[in-house]
């Protein structure tokens, strides 16, 4: 198998620059996959087409979801609520033969492999906090003072759980049996849209924001499941670091206004594993 496997994330399809830029999207070679980790868009429509065209182009397709396509936006015509929603996403992606968090971890074997790829989906607990905050109501105050205050407080819906933070701890429990009971004599490419460790969130210009960016209970899954590399999005700060001497990198275009500072137009694929063809 040759090829490269790419990620990207943070596409943000409603907007028309962003879909010029992923409508442009091409692999170098018929044998190259592509990890999206999440916020493709907010619309079902949006999120479905954009999928299925990078499934049509791509060898493999992979998703893991944001807290955007989670969303009950009022623009969009599907109503589905928390965990509703999210099973019909899954089910929509298997429909197009995209793999998510529910299937089984693909393994790539091109260059760089053999790699378990896992796709998760663990939302956030609200214990990245801010300095001064020893509680969630301390931190989510805090936020509300500053006017930092992420748009999933309204829209982001956690049923049938009663709150995001039950979601969350319900799925870093499974998603933790999964990782232990892969395969202990491979690397694994770990992919989850909001950041493993906290360390990514140290540089946003709004600490607030952090809460709503993972949780401190993956802290350590790079280490212990044996993480060739990891691939986030969400901050819409595209960089790679380095934790523990595992290769990080955040992988998302973000939105226009923010990428145009950043120069010309951007490519908005990752290369992970692989050379160029």
């Amino acid at each position: 198998m040759a090829g490269s496997l790419f990620a990207t994330s943070d596409l943000h399809v409603g907007y028309a620059e962003n879909r010029q830029i992923v409508d442009r999207i091409e692999p170098e070679s018929a044998d190259d996959w592509l990890v999206v980790a999440g916020d493709v868009g907010e619309r079902f429509d949006d999120i479905e087409r954009t999928l299925r065209l990078l499934r049509g182009r791509f060898a493999q397709v992979i998703w893991a979801p944001g807290n955007h396509e989670l969303w009950t936006h009022a623009s969009d015509p599907v109503r589905l609520r928390g965990e509703h929603r999210y099973r019909d996403l899954v089910r929509m992606c298997r429909d197009i033969d995209v793999l998510t968090p529910e299937d089984d971890y693909a393994v790539w074997r091109g260059p760089g492999g053999p790699v378990t790829i896992a796709p998760l989906f663990l939302l956030y607990d609200y214990t990245f906090r801010p300095p001064g905050a020893d509680t969630k109501e301390e931190a989510l105050r805090q936020a509300y003072d500053k006017g930092v205050v992420c748009v999933d407080e309204m829209v982001l819906h956690p049923d049938p759980y009663p709150d995001r933070e039950a979601w969350c701890h319900a799925r870093v429990a499974l998603s933790e049996r999964r990782l232990a009971a892969a395969d202990p004599a491979m690397p694994t490419l770990l992919v989850n849209h909001w950041p493993l460790v906290r360390q990514p969130t140290e540089v946003l210009w709004y600490p607030e924001f952090a809460q709503w960016c993972g949780t401190v209970l993956t802290a350590d899954w790079h280490v212990r499941f044996r993480a060739a590399a990891v691939v986030y999005g969400h901050l819409h700060i595209p960089r790679t670091t380095y934790y523990d001497g595992v290769r990080f990198e955040e992988v998302s275009l973000g939105y226009p206004r923010e990428w145009i500072r950043r120069g010309p137009t951007p490519d908005p694929l990752r290369r992970i594993f692989g050379t160029p063809s």
